[in-house]
């Protein structure tokens, strides 16, 4: 039997785009409750719009920079508060999608840049953390609660100039791990999804708006869509609460591994 999400209240970092923003609506059509946090207001609010029209039963959004740490207290302070103060049960967060992330340039160590480590180990390391710490006295337990951390192939497979970025997601990789024994006991389930190649803003981010660039990522293939890890995302948080799913690992069927692509020729 699903765990129905219909009515539970749900937080999403990062919900401004890609795998954030079709999470929102992927969670908001099982009628959930959404509390929705991003840097770009004016895209969060579209995406708020968004979930409203595919059936969630309420949306709230709120700015949210997780390399902040004043930044994450007002914005689980300010959950929180909408949490306590519903009109009806529950009154306790259901789920927390850890997906605010991403990479900054593909330099090799030797040309890497300061900006672009600190903001990929900010964002995809210490702002996982920060936000679930926050975001814990807010959940039930022993009610299938559920953390639920964005992570990559990236954290498998290591590739040239992908230093900073692989060290972060094998360090979400390993936190998710440590959260999953330090919270076994109390009810509150604790998942890493892993996605390969997966065509959002994620390459355009990391090319620093270089859309030829970005392109090229996904030339000749057929990546994942956002939508893909949306559905794996309120998969894993609708299993029976003594069900949990520990990894997933989702690669597109074009990677076998992070070297090896099949590209169709024109």
């Amino acid at each position: 039997m699903s765990l129905l999400l219909a009515g539970r209240w749900v937080m999403i970092t990062g919900a401004s785009s890609g795998i954030g923003a079709a999470a929102a609506v992927a969670f908001g059509a099982k009628g959930a409750r959404l509390l929705l946090g991003a840097r770009r207001l004016d895209r969060l609010e579209q995406v708020a719009n968004r979930a409203r029209i595919t059936g969630a039963a309420e949306v709230q959004f709120h700015f949210l920079d997780v390399r902040n740490p004043e930044s994450v207290t007002e914005f689980v302070q300010w959950a929180g508060s909408i949490i306590r103060s519903a009109a009806s049960e529950p009154r306790n967060l259901h789920v927390l999608v850890n997906n605010a992330g991403g990479a900054h340039g593909l330099d090799p160590v030797a040309d890497g840049k300061d900006e672009d480590w600190e903001t990929m180990l900010q964002t995809n390391v210490l702002g996982v953390l920060r936000v679930t710490r926050a975001a814990l006295p807010l959940m039930p337990q022993h009610a299938g609660a559920t953390i639920i951390n964005i992570g990559s192939v990236a954290g498998h497979e290591a590739y040239e100039g992908g230093s900073a970025y692989c060290a972060a997601k094998a360090g979400v990789r390993k936190l998710t791990e440590v959260l999953r024994l330090e919270l076994c006991g109390t009810g509150i389930r604790v998942c890493i999804i892993e996605p390969g190649f997966t065509r959002t803003e994620f390459a355009l981010v990391r090319f620093k708006g270089d859309a030829e660039r970005a392109n090229k990522v996904y030339e000749g293939m057929t990546p994942l869509t956002a939508e893909d890890i949306a559905e794996a995302l309120v998969w894993a948080a609708e299993r029976p609460p003594h069900v949990n799913i520990d990894q997933m690992l989702i690669k597109p069927t074009d990677q076998a591994a992070m070297h090896k692509i099949y590209r169709r020729t024109t």
